[in-house]
């Protein structure tokens, strides 16, 4: 063929990567891996095979851990945490340092072994997710230096089981290793079981870096390891990384443990298609976006929405530029798209694919005689319900419909119960950086996809999971307050009295529930009593209606979230305000429910003042950050309200706790629905008065008494509720956590552990309030 047939045919390759160190080190290790325990590589036992799957050859067996190796691990982890915690941060960055050295040196043998275990295309391995893992492990080395200068109030957590998937095994393995042991944590952790060859090689590096012993281990085997894990009492926190089906699991074993968590599950992430995008750059970041590692991402541009104007030769070139994608060996540098990573995904990739009723393309592309393969597929002219785009395939499948208008297209986007990433294709950035913002998802990609790096922080909302890794705010999922708690005494509401003492006009205190004073449903109270005998009032006993009735009116007050900080500064300060001028009032309210002495009551309400003052001084203080990623253009984190936010406040400080609560969520823009303080209730319904009076939009702040055990799995359950916090002396942190999984919901929750309400406020509090959204805009021609 000579040079001008050449740049007809456009033809090329084959170019294959040599295989042999690879498979030299599998022979080295005899084919058969034991478990990296404290330092050292146990001896193989029984297990399974781990296969090529594109050739369905069997590369090595991989020993199934038991409930004794998993203990051996965890013990290991938590006799080496203590000494590892406390050396200086220096010492620690210069391991991982090392570790980011020893991925350089090893980059090309574990890139093939990635592909060979994983079957996707080695250009794929070695120029995206080794130099990644690199990437990742220098980044945290300079976490790990800063840390006693930048975070001196926070403190590692302690042993963390992590649990990683199949689709990028190295890097998610780097993902959350590196952030654990910068901030002093040791881990435990479990590969997949398709895909666990570069975590074993992974541990001959930590050998290498004379990683102390324990620091890291790693424990391999299908499934009910992972459960061992996140079953395991002395293991101080779970990350995972994997389906909604299992992350929804964990939610509800891990719930009322005490054990932090994060969990990255699955998505739908639209991409979003406007008629004066650069049409050609869509399709190219669209091929990048679902048939990257062959559609096996969490945040895949899986769901195609075009306007309708440009659709049909859209759609066109589309076609023909799925035809020229290359299927085959991903050891060959020339292939696209490699291989499914196992049968079984790949019989439910084809099971999905059969039922859908749309317009299917598959690619015109040669298919392999053998192994796990699945053609590039566009399934256009879906409606917006249809199961295929409202399910994750997780393959090379890509749907597709069409829109009219930017607010269509915004509605259709946030259609799923998913919330991982999104695309926005426009060469109007005014309308781009306009859409941006109104996307329900944790990362948005400005004219490009899948874009990812260290600095940044990655994550969803919804079923998406919730938590971040990377960047400044990945470090908030292994670190913690460095703070000493005490167990909550539960607080109980003072009895009736043998001898009553009633005087006055009876006050009967009212719900507060979009703006208005509303009656209970249930048309139940309950009497307040004082310490002395003295009738204070009657609490309405709310039930689930009300609370129903609380989160429509906050769902229905969306427009705040859309505020100003300077607007929410001025109504909190005015709120301030109103409570400082009648001071006097709320303090002996405090005295006569609590018996607290009057300057007991009197300090409760200053601090109160001023924590709205702090709260308001917040509103729109609580910046954002343009991320050092290599990259030209920007990767801001920007900080949104999580929406609606249902908490079960203090019994301890029941002015002050409700206040806290309230500044913190209203300053960020979220609306709230406060549960009272049970024993004390009246300080909140004397409060609502000022709320009335404050310029306090309808529906933004609302107030609900009763009792907190009988409420808290109705608002934990509530599917348009957010987040659920509770700082109740009632133990239902189990509770609140276990019915927070239906939908994922975001939890902060005591564990029975008193709050010190002298020092709440600040950025732990606002970070709860906030979800950090990472929008990524590349510039430059």
């Amino acid at each position: 063929m000579n040079v001008p047939e050449i740049f007809d045919s456009m033809d090329y390759g084959p170019a294959p990567e040599s295989a042999a160190e690879a498979l030299a080190w599998l022979v080295d290790g005899g084919d058969r891996f034991g478990h990296f325990i404290d330092g050292a590589m146990t001896d193989a036992g029984d297990g399974f095979p781990s296969k090529n799957p594109a050739t369905g050859e069997v590369l090595a067996t991989i020993t199934q851990a038991t409930q004794g190796d998993v203990d051996a691990a965890v013990a290991a982890a938590r006799k080496a945490q203590p000494k590892w915690a406390k050396l200086p941060g220096h010492a620690r960055a210069k391991y991982l340092y090392a570790l980011a050295r020893l991925v350089q040196k090893h980059s090309r043998l574990l890139a093939v072994l990635e592909t060979l275990d994983n079957g996707k295309p080695i250009r794929e391995s070695r120029d995206i997710d080794v130099p990644l893992v690199a990437r990742h492990f220098y980044y945290h080395a300079g976490m790990a230096q800063l840390m006693e200068a930048e975070l001196p109030d926070r403190e590692a957590l302690g042993v963390c089981g992590q649990i990683i998937p199949w689709n990028f095994p190295l890097l998610m393995l780097a993902w959350k290793v590196a952030p654990a042991i910068a901030m002093g944590n040791t881990v435990v952790l479990k590969p997949a079981e398709y895909t666990s060859l570069t975590a074993l090689l992974f541990a001959d590096l930590c050998r290498e870096a004379g990683l102390p012993k324990g620091v890291v281990n790693i424990v391999t085997g299908d499934g009910a390891v992972g459960e061992m894990i996140v079953g395991h009492d002395d293991i101080d926190k779970i990350a995972f990384t994997g389906s909604t089906e299992v992350g929804r699991a964990i939610r509800k074993a891990t719930a009322g443990s005490g054990k932090a968590l994060t969990l990255e599950l699955g998505g739908k992430s639209p991409y979003i298609v406007f008629d004066d995008a650069d049409m050609d750059s869509a399709i190219e970041g669209l091929v990048d976006a679902i048939w990257f590692n062959g559609g096996q991402v969490c945040c895949a541009g899986s769901r195609l929405l075009v306007q309708e104007g440009i659709a049909d030769r859209f759609h066109d070139k589309l076609k023909r530029r799925m035809d020229g994608l290359r299927l085959g060996d991903p050891l060959d540098k020339c292939i696209d798209v490699g291989a499914i990573v196992d049968p079984a995904q790949l019989d439910r990739i084809t099971a999905m694919v059969k039922t859908t009723a749309g317009d299917v393309h598959h690619a015109a592309c040669a298919m392999p005689a053998g192994g796990c393969f699945y053609p590039p597929t566009l399934i256009s002219g879906l409606e917006a319900a249809d199961p295929l785009m409202q399910e994750e395939i997780f393959g090379p499948v890509l749907v597709s419909t069409t829109f009219r208008t930017p607010a269509e297209a915004v509605q259709l986007a946030n259609n799923t119960r998913y919330g991982l990433a999104a695309s926005v294709w426009s060469e109007n950035v005014n309308l781009a950086l306009d859409v941006a913002p109104k996307l329900v998802a944790g990362v948005v990609w400005v004219n490009g996809t899948n874009m990812f790096d260290a600095a940044a922080g990655f994550g969803g909302v919804r079923e998406s999971g919730f938590g971040r890794e990377g960047g400044w705010e990945g470090l908030a999922a292994y670190t913690r307050p460095a703070t000493e708690t005490k167990a909550l005494k539960p607080v109980t509401a003072v009895a009736a009295p043998k001898d009553a003492s009633v005087d006055g006009l009876d006050r009967t205190a009212k719900l507060y529930i979009g703006g208005k004073q509303a009656r209970p449903d249930g048309g139940y109270s309950r009497p307040v009593w004082s310490p002395k005998g003295k009738l204070l009032g009657h609490a309405p006993i709310g039930n689930r209606k009300d609370l129903r009735n609380a989160v429509e009116a906050a769902r229905g007050a969306a427009g705040w979230s859309k505020s100003t900080g300077h607007l929410r500064a001025q109504i909190l300060y005015y709120l301030a305000e109103n409570l400082s001028a009648r001071a006097d009032e709320f303090a002996g309210r405090l005295h006569d429910m609590t018996g607290a002495g009057a300057k007991a009551a009197d300090a409760e309400v200053a601090a109160s003042v001023s924590r709205l003052f702090s709260s308001a001084a917040w509103a729109d203080k609580y910046d954002g950050a343009a991320k050092g990623v290599p990259l030209r253009g920007l990767a801001v984190a920007v900080n949104e309200p999580v929406g609606v936010i249902g908490a079960f406040c203090a019994d301890d400080a029941p002015l002050l706790g409700l206040v806290s609560v309230l500044g913190a969520a209203l300053a960020m823009g979220n609306r709230l629905v406060a549960v009272a303080s049970e024993p004390y209730p009246l300080a909140a319904t004397d409060f609502y008065q000022l709320l009335e009076t404050s310029d306090v939009p309808a529906g933004v702040a609302n107030i609900v008494t009763g009792s907190h055990q009988e409420l808290a799995p109705q608002l934990a359950g509530h599917m348009d509720v957010d987040a659920v916090w509770s700082f109740s002396s009632s133990d239902i942190s189990g509770v609140i956590e276990r019915e927070a999984a239906g939908n994922l919901k975001r939890t902060w929750v005591n564990n029975g552990r008193n709050t010190d309400w002298s020092a709440a406020e600040g950025r732990t509090w606002l970070a709860a309030a906030t979800e950090v959204k990472t929008v990524w805009v590349p510039y430059g021609e």
